[in-house]
């Protein structure tokens, strides 16, 4: 009994590298974990384009830690310097993690930038703990699961593989034992009611772009980036949002703005409401349109945008 009592007692604190290519699933499942949203999600690939944390803290007699999702750009084959930096920045957190968690779409067989993901895991200066989270088992008849699992541990044969889905919520009781079974054991990093590392106007900006990559054309959405211009309180009103959304070509404007300003309208309705039930208040938003030609090969407009 006594045993017990001292198990329950250690807490353990560490830094988790969510990777995988884009489009795995990575954001859906820091959100279900975390059980709110904090990460934008859409159907189209490199969603994520900067680091960012979910940070769970977990206070009962069965499971006392903190555990902090890094959430990192999918790892790609880059096109632009964009995508070089977003490759960098997910490089760079694996090596500084202390576990590694590695997302695959299990209802498809690896392609090539997952076997980029599994060369750069293998690589590693320093060894640590890798779980491979096999996502999106909800789109795989039960029989088939041993064999589509199969080519991703061979790939990572040192992973401890777990079949998960986000979206139902299958297996992420038991992903969750196994990530605090590797972490350090330490005091919390981050208060225990924050739950993410940016700030309002930065989940802001990532909403507003959800919005648009979710119902733009495929030529569009990749090359539009963000910027809040304005973001103030108005005490009982709420909050007052201004953003510009930036496109790379004169061509892209109009589709962005739509016939009547009607796609603009949808896309600042579709922000609006995801940023005013992730911040708990009224949200009055303000969208303008731009042009900044080649701005994702631009290095002095990628560090203006915060790349």
């Amino acid at each position: 009994m006594l045993a017990m009592t001292e198990n329950e007692s250690v807490f353990k604190a560490g830094f988790v590298a969510v990777i995988g290519r884009p489009n795995v699933g990575k954001s859906a499942l820091i959100n279900a974990f975390l059980g709110q949203k904090i990460a934008a999600v859409s159907p189209r690939p490199q969603t994520t384009r900067k680091r960012q944390m979910g940070i769970l803290t977990l206070q009962d007699d069965q499971q006392r830690g903190q555990v902090i999702f890094v959430d990192t750009p999918g790892v790609h084959a880059p096109r632009h310097k964009l995508g070089e930096l977003m490759n960098q920045e997910a490089e760079q957190t694996l090596e500084e993690a202390d576990l590694i968690l590695c997302v695959v779409d299990a209802s498809q067989p690896p392609d090539s930038e997952d076997q980029l993901l599994f060369e750069r895991i293998n690589r590693l200066k320093r060894s640590r703990p890798v779980i491979l989270a096999l996502n999106k088992i909800d789109l795989i008849e039960p029989a088939a699961l041993e064999a589509k699992q199969a080519p991703f541990c061979q790939a990572i044969p040192q992973a401890q593989p777990i079949q998960v889905s986000a979206l139902r919520g299958d297996h992420l009781d038991i992903l969750l034992e196994a990530i605090l079974s590797h972490l350090p054991e330490g005091a919390p990093f981050f208060p225990e009611e924050q739950l993410t590392d940016l700030y309002e106007r930065e989940l802001a900006a990532d909403l507003i772009r959800e919005a648009a990559l979710k119902l733009l054309r495929d030529e569009v959405p990749h090359g539009i980036a963000i910027r809040v211009d304005q973001f103030t309180e108005r005490e009982e009103h709420g909050a007052y949002i201004e953003a510009t959304l930036f496109v790379e070509k004169e061509s892209h404007k109009p589709i962005v703005i739509g016939k009547g300003g009607q796609m603009l309208k949808q896309i600042g309705s579709a922000a609006r409401k995801e940023i005013e039930a992730m911040s708990s208040r009224k949200v009055f938003l303000q969208l303008n349109v731009k042009v900044r030609q080649n701005w994702r090969d631009d290095d002095k407009v990628l560090r203006a945008f915060g790349y």
